[in-house]
């Protein structure tokens, strides 16, 4: 039996680790929080203070200036996250984000949620383009009136002993989906947990 559980300790650190079930929640203030500051010499955002934080990339102005605010699509799902025997833990009442892919997301995408990096504040003018919902108890969520376009939908599932943690945990997920048009895009924010 202890053999058993030391097995299912190492295998849930794996996971753990590899899922992205460590700290790296999308970390986006408003307007009026955070203190940055743009550095005119490399262009780079950088965050007072805090060194360990990846840089970001100088905020393009004109691929965001290119994109369309306007559109008539769709985008809805449902989020959660899920086990081998296909239990699942929805994404009750959490807030989600609809990202346009630009070289500045694409930069986010792949240090903080693939690489798992903590990376400096975003750019206040990001908020600018992001779209925002929230789901519903069951984990519904949907996005009306997106332009045309390729976005990152990004939303986090709290879980905890219903997934074998110890303490709440924040699980985020993000997935890049296409609008064209009218049409209504379907898709399911979901990672698999054991």
């Amino acid at each position: 039996m202890r053999i058993r559980i030391n097995y299912f300790l190492i295998m849930m650190m794996g996971i753990f680790l590899l899922s992205g079930c460590i700290h790296r929640e999308l970390i986006i203030l408003g307007p009026e929080e955070g203190t940055e500051a743009v550095s005119q010499e490399d262009n780079v955002t950088t965050i007072a203070g805090d060194a360990s934080a990846i840089p970001r990339i100088a905020f393009p102005k004109s691929e965001y200036s290119r994109l369309s605010k306007n559109g008539s699509g769709t985008v809805k799902g449902s989020i959660y996250v899920s086990d081998a025997y296909g239990r699942r833990v929805y994404g009750k009442q959490t807030r989600l984000y609809l990202n346009p892919v630009t070289s500045y997301s694409k930069q986010w995408y792949s240090e903080s949620y693939i690489g798992g990096y903590k990376m400096a504040k975003a750019d206040k003018r990001l908020f600018n383009y992001l779209k925002f919902t929230a789901s519903n108890t069951r984990g519904k969520f949907a996005f009306y009136g997106v332009p045309s376009g390729s976005y990152y939908v990004i939303g986090v599932v709290k879980c905890a002993k219903e997934c074998g943690y110890a303490t709440p945990t924040n699980i985020r997920i993000a997935k890049e989906v296409t609008v064209r048009g009218s049409n209504a895009v379907v898709v399911d924010l979901d990672k698999m947990i054991e």
